[in-house]
């Protein structure tokens, strides 16, 4: 399976029409607030001398992160778009790679899992917002890259999240910009029901080492001017 062309469609205008300043997608959160606190709850698993896939990595804010804490970062997105933004936005020199992958191209994923070798997993909040029946080849592109030696994070956004974007979608002056531009490009956050993200791990051969409830915050705000905080589950997990 591939995804469907509406859904990479989506997102590749969505990328298209983002500029390359730090935090214009509402996602794109300082990696104080993100790479650096999921790092150190993966760390105590993960051997840093493999390398760290993040899958969805955008414009590669969170790679470039953990670029400094493992021997090599890679970073995997759906569109060129997004590839092109992580480039231009990476210091020449860096050790930090970018490339365009669907997870559901099984044999793909596999072909990059046999050049990388086993590797340690960053995905934050991929499984949510992925078509119903690309999730399960999602969560079994997880459990393909890290093989038996790489560990991986996931981190996806729970039901609780749904109210919270209606709250900030139904202010005074409708949807604050940054969320605006996520609705008018048909992209769908916090789809997928709280059972279904540990059911679908499970499925792919994952095994929970560690979980916990956790916010990814947002680079957007609500009407009185608190920052937009996600609701979120994240799961450190191994190969049964």
């Amino acid at each position: 399976m591939n995804v469907s062309d509406d859904y990479r469609n989506a997102w590749e205008s969505y990328w298209r029409d983002t500029s390359d300043t730090p935090g214009e997608a509402i996602w794109d959160s300082d990696p104080s607030l993100a790479a650096e606190p999921h790092s150190e709850l993966l760390l105590p698993y993960a051997d840093t001398a493999l390398t760290v896939v993040d899958l969805g990595c955008g414009n590669g804010t969170q790679t470039r992160y953990l670029a400094t804490r493992f021997a090599r970062a890679v970073g995997v997105d759906l569109t060129h778009a997004a590839v092109e933004h992580a480039r231009r936005a990476t210091p020449q020199g860096a050790v930090v790679e970018f490339e365009q992958l669907d997870l559901t191209d099984t044999d793909a994923v596999r072909a990059l899992r046999e050049r990388l070798g086993d590797s340690n997993v960053y995905m934050r909040a991929v499984i949510h917002q992925s078509e119903p029946a690309a999730r399960p080849l999602v969560a079994a592109a997880v459990a393909e890259i890290i093989g038996t030696e790489g560990r991986a994070f996931v981190v996806e956004l729970t039901s609780g999240s749904r109210e919270v974007l209606q709250r900030a979608a139904s202010g005074p002056d409708g949807p604050p910009p940054k969320l605006r531009r996520v609705i008018h490009h048909g992209l769908k956050p916090a789809d997928a029901a709280d059972e279904e993200i540990p059911h679908l791990l499970g499925a792919a051969g994952l095994k929970i080492l560690a979980s916990g409830d956790t916010a990814l915050p947002q680079t957007e705000y609500m009407a009185d001017g608190t920052r937009i905080d996600l609701p979120a589950r994240w799961f450190v997990l191994a190969r049964e």
